[in-house]
């Protein structure tokens, strides 16, 4: 039934509803009226009935004009019926008759297109700054007959209304039990959806619990709600919540239901204690260059280790990454500094004279859509910068400047044809067509205090995720956010916690 109606209601709305209500020459003036008391706009609802079922009312707008000294015009701009926009109608050069208070108008129109005839009967009043119009269609649609009736009822707006029609605050009080699944409060998008995040456990334990969730939010000054805030709502599915200002503009929200995240997250409670420097666990995923620092630790001059453990984390026990001075080393003229980095792949050490580059292979496979990279982290640059370059006769030329150096936070996407297949530190950082989708920190200056980050992977033009295809996902955090060109500051120091990549 629905479909049939919806096409009833495109077909007449694009012939242009009314092309006229009724036309006297000798009608009464009823300028003064018209003008002061009638025309404007009015902010009301739409009811429609199809052979004796009413669907819900919903908001909308009305606008009517002086046609003549006794007669109106009426429009609905952007009309749209359950979802979908139709566009303007207009009942034009309605011819108005008094009755004490009240202005009458009534308007006939047939019209016989493809599959469809109707005979479309329209009568309005105007009282007292109150409209309504009723639509009764006799519709033969395809051979099948329909009864449909339109019902409008509305106000006359002063013009002083606000336009506002937003949900300015959305969340889950946590003193409610019925809220205890929510792990992540309410984020509310440019797009006008509504998300958050639960534990998914509790959720596979009891899929009711999504069902009785009582969320509360604040609407613009003035604005009214389809929804009441403080009452469960049932988030086992997307709910929308239409808002409507006080001069009847309306706008939609989509509270989406909190889908199945696939995470990798680390926390970094865990450490090897069987190498003579420390990795963060679990060493199938994590990696750091500390197996290439082992060689210049065991020399006369010793740099220390890039990645160490920092015992007051964010919560418990973090990563700290250091930026090393190499320029008193052997690998000085290959690498005068070694940033602390530390990534999702896996670190290979070939000699002290191999690229360092080709070393870090990035990334693990990663089977889902990713969303969000998340995590907390502090940040303060060393001094002096270390700059590598070359002398007009080629050699190596290592300066040391005043520069400020930055840290690097990312995640990168890409495409492989094989697991065995990485990308490294020569192409990471580029615009390799095998990568997809990157959320990067963009912000890299010093950050005394723990700072969190919740970075939204951006795609490249035209590329979506594909379910067909392997891909990897590589996190890497880097204490010198130029260090892949061994560029960055001695003992910059960058701690990393709480790592968290949000899939679907």
């Amino acid at each position: 039934m629905k479909k049939n109606l919806f096409y009833l209601f495109a077909l007449i709305c694009s012939m242009s509803l009314f092309t006229a209500c009724s036309d006297d020459d000798d009608a009464p003036d009823y300028s003064k009226v018209i003008e002061s008391e009638i025309a404007g706009n009015y902010k009301g609802s739409l009811t429609v009935t199809v052979e004796g079922t009413t669907m819900p009312s919903e908001p909308q707008k009305i606008k009517i004009e002086k046609a003549s000294p006794s007669a109106i015009n009426l429009s609905l701009a952007d009309f749209s019926f359950m979802g979908i926009t139709i566009g303007d109608v207009e009942l034009k050069n309605c011819a108005l008759s008094q009755n004490g208070d009240t202005y009458t108008f009534t308007g006939t129109q047939e019209l016989k297109v493809d599959a469809l005839s109707c005979t479309i009967n329209a009568k309005g009043t105007v009282t007292n700054g109150a409209v309504k119009v009723d639509m009764d269609i006799d519709a033969t649609v395809g051979g099948l007959k329909q009864s449909v009736k339109v019902v409008y009822e509305g106000t006359r707006l002063t013009g002083s209304e606000s336009s506002e029609a937003k949900i300015k605050t959305f969340s889950f009080d946590m003193s409610n039990e019925a809220n205890a699944i929510v792990i992540e409060q309410p984020v509310i998008n440019d797009d006008n959806t509504i998300t958050f995040r639960v534990d998914e456990a509790a959720v596979e334990a009891d899929a009711n619990v999504l069902k009785t969730l009582v969320p509360t939010f604040i609407v613009s000054d003035k604005a009214t709600a389809s929804v009441e805030s403080g009452k469960a709502m049932n988030l086992s599915q997307d709910v929308t919540i239409t808002v409507t200002a006080e001069d009847g503009t309306i706008a939609e929200y989509i509270v989406k239901a909190p889908t199945k995240n696939s995470l990798m997250k680390f926390s970094f409670e865990e450490w090897s204690s069987n190498l003579p420097y420390e990795e963060p666990l679990p060493s199938n995923l994590l990696a750091t260059p500390n197996a290439g620092a082992k060689l210049l630790n065991g020399s006369a001059n010793p740099i220390g280790y890039p990645v160490i453990m920092e015992e007051n984390g964010y919560e418990g026990k973090a990563a700290k990454l250091i930026t090393r001075d190499a320029t008193n080393t052997i690998a000085k003229n290959i690498a005068p500094i070694t940033a602390g980095s530390l990534f999702t792949g896996e670190f290979k050490f070939t000699s002290m004279f191999g690229n360092p580059l080709e070393m870090t292979h990035f990334g693990v496979i990663y089977d889902k859509k990713p969303l969000f990279f998340k995590g907390v982290y502090k940040y303060i640059p060393g001094s002096p910068f270390i700059k590598k370059g070359k002398k007009e006769d080629g050699s190596v030329k290592i300066e040391k400047t005043d520069d400020i150096d930055e840290c690097g936070i990312q995640a990168v996407l890409y495409v492989v044809t094989l697991e065995t297949e990485t990308l490294d530190g020569t192409n990471i950082d580029s615009e390799d067509e095998r990568i997809v989708a990157r959320a990067r920190l963009e912000d890299g200056t010093a950050k005394a205090d723990w700072t969190a980050f919740n970075l939204e992977f951006k795609w490249k033009d035209g590329v979506t995720y594909d379910v067909t295809k392997t891909y990897k996902l590589a996190i890497v955090c880097s204490s010198s956010k130029d260090g892949a060109n061994f560029n960055g500051a001695a003992n910059s120091t960058l701690i990393v916690d709480e790592l968290e990549i949000i899939g679907e």
